[in-house]
Order: structure tokens, then C-alpha cells, then sequence
């Protein structure tokens, strides 16, 4: 049976689709408004990989309506000139977003980079305060990845109240904000590492599990319960048999869709969705952007009658 057939595989695609259409509509009525959002990609130095990325981001985005540029900076720029173009990108009122492509030189902490975008273009989810507020349950803006992968998770129609959830791989801007996703849903979540003792003893508890550790084929058939939902997040090259490099996931999914109800397949699964969550959360920095600055300067027709 064909990966297209099998209804047991959580394809990104035609939910990635649904989240652009709905995009679409309100960049249309914000650009007739007279908000237009506008995207910033960040590019340090020259690296094949990041043009595979903004090449996407950017055909989605005129897809969904939404302006895109990207600004590329030399490898020899410093993290303190870095910063300093940042800043003058937060105080641009016609930018909506910032994304820092990754990877960036060993020199820059893209930490730093992360924490000088105003969290109010904080777009990626990725600023401090935007995964702070996850833990408050201010949900609208996480990071682009997490958000992708609960979203398919709804697409199986799971009830997230009381489900077992587990998460193999506690990263700041997977794991971690997953886990927090899943809690303000009410679902049971248990996260392992590498310091967890058995990840196999939980995860075969697990309603639904999502792995996320750059460990080709980790997770096989006998570490997941029979009807589960496997969530895989994983992109790692494999060569094959026959010496071709391929992209395989942390999921063996050929053994494991054989035990699970809904598994994502690698490549497209969660990969389509995240770019479409960008683009979402475009939209929702736009919304705050807009309400700040209406508190601030006054409604269109308070300004018109002063």
C-alpha cells in the first residue's frame, strides 16, 4: 500500500494547506486595512541548506500573502553587528516578523540573536518570553516545530484531556515546548532524555508519543503501544543499501506503522506544517502589533476625529 493510501500515515500537507487558505484570508483584509505583513529572513554566511529553507519560506509566503525578504549578512559580521541590525528591524514598523536562519557561524550565539528580536516579531516563538508565556498558557505564539507537531496530533482526534502522552528528546524549542502544549490541553506528559533510565518502559505506555532526538530509527515496533499515535519529528540522512543518502526520521517506521494507528511519515509529516505555522504565528504578531500600537496612537477614526 502506497504512503498516499495508507490512512494510518498523518500527512503535513493537506493540514498545511488548511493553515495557509486561512492565512490568506487575513493577510487579504489586513493588507486592505493597511497593515500588509512582511517577513525578514536573516542569512548568515553562505550555506546550501539555509537556501533549501528560505526558498520554501518564501513560496509559501507569497502563497499565504505575505511580503518576503531576506537580508544576508557575511560570515565575518559579529554578533554585536548582528544584533545592532536586529534592532533596527524591530523598530521598522513595516516589518511584521523576524526569522534567524540557521545554521549561523560558531561565533554568534544564536541565543543572543534569538533574545534581541522583540518579542513582538518574535515570529520563530523562539524569543525567552515567547516560550515563557507557553507556560502561562499563552499558546498563540510557540515555537514553529512543537506547534506543528500537536497539530497533527488533533488530527487524529485523539482527546487530548487525560491522554498519555510521552516525548522522547527535551529540547528548548521541541521537547520542552510540547510537553507545555500538551499539559494546558489537559493530557498526562512524560518527557525522557538521555538521563532517562528506560525510554523504551514509557514509551510503550504512551497514547501518544512524539520523538525528537536526531537518532535515526531509535524508536522500533516493540517501544510502542499497539494503537498509538507516533509523532516524528526526527530529519537525519541515512545512506542506504545501495549507497544513495536518504532522509529517514527517529521513528523505524516501516516496523512501527505496523503496531500504530496514526504514525507521520519523514519527509512529510510535521515538516510542511511548521512552515505554516510561521505564517500563523505572522499573522498573530501582526494582531498584537496592531493592538499595541491602536493603545497607543488611538483606533483609525479616534485619530481621524483629533
Amino acid at each position: 500500500m502506497s504512503l498516499s493510501d495508507d490512512s494510518r500515515y498523518l500527512k503535513g500537507g493537506p493540514v498545511a494547506q488548511r493553515i495557509i487558505a486561512a492565512v490568506r484570508e487575513d493577510a487579504a483584509i489586513a493588507k486592505a486595512e493597511g497593515f500588509p505583513p512582511k517577513l525578514i529572513s536573516i542569512t548568515v554566511g553562505d550555506t546550501a541548506a539555509v537556501e533549501v529553507y528560505v526558498r520554501n519560506q518564501r513560496a509559501k509566503a507569497q502563497l499565504a500573502g505575505i511580503d518576503f525578504e531576506e537580508r544576508r549578512f557575511p560570515a565575518t559580521i559579529t554578533s554585536g553587528e548582528l544584533e545592532a541590525a536586529i534592532h533596527g528591524l524591530n523598530a521598522d514598523p513595516r516589518v511584521t516578523g523576524i526569522i534567524i536562519q540557521r545554521p549561523v557561524p560558531a561565533h554568534i550565539p544564536v541565543r543572543t540573536l534569538q533574545a534581541a528580536v522583540h518579542p513582538l516579531k518574535d515570529v520563530e516563538g523562539m524569543h525567552p518570553a515567547s516560550i515563557g508565556n507557553i507556560v502561562y498558557n499563552q499558546l498563540d505564539l510557540a515555537p514553529c516545530t512543537a506547534a506543528a507537531s500537536v497539530e497533527l496530533l488533533r488530527e487524529t482526534g485523539l482527546d487530548l484531556k487525560g491522554l498519555e502522552v510521552v516525548i522522547v528528546g527535551h529540547s528548548e524549542i521541541v521537547g520542552k515546548p510540547i510537553a507545555f502544549l500538551l499539559m494546558s490541553e489537559g493530557a498526562t506528559v512524560t518527557v525522557c532524555h538521555h538521563m532517562t533510565r528506560s525510554v523504551a518502559a514509557h514509551a510503550r505506555r504512551a497514547d501518544a508519543l512524539f520523538v525528537a532526538v536526531g537518532k535515526p530509527r531509535l524508536i522500533k515496533a516493540d517501544m510502542v503501544k499497539p494503537g498509538a499515535a507516533v509523532i516524528d519529528i526526527g530529519i537525519n540522512s541515512e545512506i542506504g543499501p545501495d549507497g544513495a543518502s536518504r532522509i529517514v526520521g527517529d521513528v523505524d517506521t516501516e516496523s512501527v506503522k505496523d503496531v500504530a494507528s496514526w504514525i507521520t511519515p519523514v519527509p512529510g509529516g510535521v515538516g510542511p506544517i511548521t512552515v505554516a505555522i510561521l505564517l500563523r504565528n505572522t499573522m498573530v504578531a501582526l494582531s498584537r502589533q496592531r493592538a499595541l500600537y491602536e493603545a497607543t496612537y488611538g483606533t483609525a477614526d479616534r485619530l481621524a476625529a483629533e
